[in-house]
């Protein structure tokens, strides 16, 4: 049988051209005119005035936080409903993370617990050094009311759009909200660069900062000089390439996605104790990934594991929902807002197959799986 993966990568056709354009120039160090394409094209997108091309979404995180001044003892709140990557570059800084529930709607952070978790702390003398914010799943975030929470408190807003390339909210792309706001293009999203990421802002010295310290913050000199310590995150020129191929189609691949969700949508709708992931007011979602949940009190025992075991007996990859930060181990004793949503969506949630490629026969042997499993 076919193998159906939950979001494999997606090429476009012009990514040998510009991968041969870097072998025939010998561009093929972090650093070369891809890069420089790749980050123009990427900031003329998503509107905002400045970006640099990274080595991963995670490196771009970091460097968001290092250019804030985030360093030991201090407070950066986080969703607990998201990929450890959004936490773990806190915790390289010797920050300390503190979790935020979400809200049942879009499954994205709660804009009311975490004005709770920011009074908490400002009640005792420890204001929050910045809030990051995820779009899950490219779902955006209640922007209008966590914007208005980072502007009262005078607190940064750090936009995580790592799964949200091509959502918009009221009419502008998600990546252009943030103090900084940051992308990943590994190779499960929407676009890929078979590994890398992004950081966006229109504060210039920002992301010259941030080109900085990922070129090991080599200070201006004929030889190696260094004032202070940097990273090796830059992008190749190699991966720039693939990038530019990959970008050239990208509304295309918002598309097809949404098209994935519709059809999803349209199939299981009306089984019992299956439910999606909303769309909010003033959201367009780039549906990176087609999710469901399923309520066995509802769907008479029917549950996301035993359709999941179903789909991976026909060679079908699926996967359960973010688990909730607050609850891996890493992350034990760290301090949560919240109550127990994020820890509902974990254990009703699926994620089903979600590429771009998918064909009409693909959709359609899924679907018939699932409504084969309900009772």
């Amino acid at each position: 049988m076919k193998k159906i993966w939950v979001s494999p990568p997606h090429q476009s056709g012009n990514e040998l051209k510009y991968i041969q354009e870097a072998l025939d120039s010998n561009y093929l160090a972090p650093a070369g005119p891809h890069i420089e394409a790749f980050e123009q094209s990427l900031s003329e997108y998503v509107c905002v005035g400045h970006a640099a091309a990274l080595s991963s979404g995670t490196a771009a995180l970091h460097l968001a936080l290092k250019i804030l001044d985030v360093g030991p003892g201090d407070i950066v709140i986080c969703p607990t409903f998201t990929f450890t990557a959004s936490a773990n570059p806190i915790v390289y800084l010797g920050a300390t993370p503190v979790f935020v529930d979400s809200e049942m709607s879009s499954w994205n952070m709660c804009a009311d617990v975490l004005e709770s978790a920011v009074k908490h702390y400002i009640h005792r003398g420890k204001k929050p050094k910045a809030i990051i914010g995820v779009h899950i799943y490219g779902m955006p975030v209640r922007l209008d009311e966590i914007l208005s929470i980072s502007h009262k408190y005078e607190i940064p807003f750090v936009e995580d759009a790592a799964e949200a390339l091509g959502s918009m909210y009221k009419g502008r792309k998600v990546g252009s909200f943030g103090t900084m706001s940051i992308l990943s293009f590994n190779g499960n999203k929407i676009i890929t660069t078979s590994g890398g990421g992004a950081i966006l802002s229109d504060n210039e010295s920002f992301i010259s900062k941030a080109k900085f310290l990922s070129t090991q913050a080599k200070d201006e000199a004929p030889h190696y000089q260094h004032s202070e310590i940097g990273y090796n995150y830059r992008l190749s020129n190699v991966s720039a390439g693939i990038g530019r191929a990959q970008l050239e189609v990208i509304e295309e691949r918002v598309k097809q996605r949404r098209s994935n969700f519709q059809f999803y949508q349209r199939e299981l709708k009306n089984l019992p104790g299956i439910s999606f992931q909303n769309e909010a007011k003033h959201s367009c979602s780039n549906r990176w990934l087609s999710c469901i949940l399923i309520d066995p009190l509802v769907s008479n025992g029917l549950t996301r594991e035993s359709i999941r075991l179903a789909l991976l007996k026909e060679n079908i990859e699926s996967r359960p929902l973010w688990k909730p930060l607050h609850l891996q181990r890493v992350f034990k004793g760290v301090s949560y807002f919240g109550g127990n949503i994020s820890e509902r969506l974990f254990e009703l949630g699926l994620c089903l197959p979600s590429g771009s490629d998918l064909s009409d026969e693909d959709l359609s042997r899924i679907t018939l799986l699932i409504k084969l499993k309900c009772p």
